[in-house]
C-alpha cells in the first residue's frame, strides 16, 4: 500500500453518551486524542475525520482533513466509504473515534497485514476471564494463514473438554482473541463491501465485518500486544485519563 489513509468517523449523536467526541479527556477533545494518535502512525500518508456534524468539524479540522458525509449512514464503514468516493487513496484504516489510547503501532501492524489481503484487522490475547462471556468483548479465531475464520459475540472456540472448568482455567488452555475494532481496506474492496446487503449472521450477531466473511472477502488478521480503552460512557473518561496518566501523556 503507497498511499494509506486513517480514516475516523466521528458522529455527535450518541444514546449512552451524546457528544462524545468532543468530551474532554486530560484537557483535550477525544477526537483531538485519536487524531494525534492516528499522526503518529508510521504507515498513513494522512488522516481525515468523517463526520456528518458541524461541531465535530469545527474541532477536528484544527488538527487534520474532515469530510462532511451524509447523517444517514448506519455503520462507520460506510461512512468510510463515501469518503473513499471523493478522497483517492490505494487503501484505508478505519480507526475508531472513542479510543484514545490507541497504539500507532497497532496501526500500521493493521496496515502491514493489508498488504496480503483485501482487508485486514487487529486481535489481542485476551488476559482477564470475565472477558470470555462478556458479549461486549468481540472474540475472533484466525487459520494458521493468519485470516479469520469467524467473529462472534460467544466464546470460540468452544472448549469441549473444559465445558465445566472455569473460566480462568480455559484461559490457561487456549489463547484466546479479543478483536479491535480497527479496519484495513483496500479501497475498490471497500466500495464493493457496502453494496453488498446486510447478511444474515451480521444481523444476527450485530458484527458487521461477518458481512466481510459471508461475501468471500479475507480478512487478515494482525496479533498485537494492545490495553487501550475505549470511551462508550462518560465513566470511561475517567478511565481513559488514569491510563493516560500511567503513560505520561497527560
Amino acid at each position: 500500500m503507497v498511499n494509506l489513509i486513517g480514516v475516523i468517523p466521528a458522529r455527535f449523536a450518541s444514546t449512552r453518551f451524546p457528544g462524545k467526541p468532543l468530551a474532554l479527556i486530560a484537557g483535550r477533545p477525544l477526537i483531538q486524542r485519536v487524531i494525534e494518535r492516528c499522526q503518529k502512525a508510521r504507515s498513513l500518508s494522512s488522516v481525515v475525520v468523517a463526520t456528518d456534524d458541524a461541531r465535530i468539524a469545527e474541532v477536528a479540522g484544527r488538527f487534520c482533513r474532515v469530510e462532511m458525509t451524509r447523517s444517514d449512514h448506519l455503520s462507520g464503514t460506510d461512512r468510510i466509504a463515501e469518503v473513499a468516493t471523493r478522497v483517492a487513496a490505494d487503501g484505508y484504516i478505519n480507526v475508531q473515534g472513542d479510543e484514545p489510547l490507541m497504539d500507532p503501532d497497532v496501526i500500521d501492524a493493521v496496515a502491514v497485514a493489508l498488504r496480503r489481503a483485501e482487508m485486514s484487522t487487529a486481535a489481542t490475547p485476551i488476559q482477564e476471564p470475565s472477558q470470555l462471556a462478556n458479549p461486549n468483548v468481540v472474540k475472533v479465531v484466525v487459520g494458521k494463514s493468519g485470516d479469520a475464520l469467524y467473529f462472534s459475540r460467544s466464546t470460540i472456540p468452544f472448549l469441549r473438554d473444559l465445558v465445566d472448568r472455569p473460566p480462568s482455567d480455559q484461559l490457561a488452555a487456549f489463547p484466546f482473541l479479543r478483536h479491535l475494532g480497527i479496519y484495513g481496506y483496500r479501497r475498490e474492496v471497500l466500495l464493493r463491501l457496502v453494496g453488498f446487503p446486510v447478511s444474515p449472521l451480521e444481523q444476527v450477531e450485530k458484527l458487521e465485518q461477518l458481512r466481510a466473511l459471508e461475501n468471500g472477502v479475507v480478512i487478515a488478521v494482525a496479533i498485537v500486544n494492545h490495553d487501550g480503552i475505549g470511551v462508550d460512557l462518560p465513566d470511561d473518561v475517567a478511565k481513559a485519563e488514569v491510563l493516560l496518566a500511567r503513560l505520561g501523556e497527560q
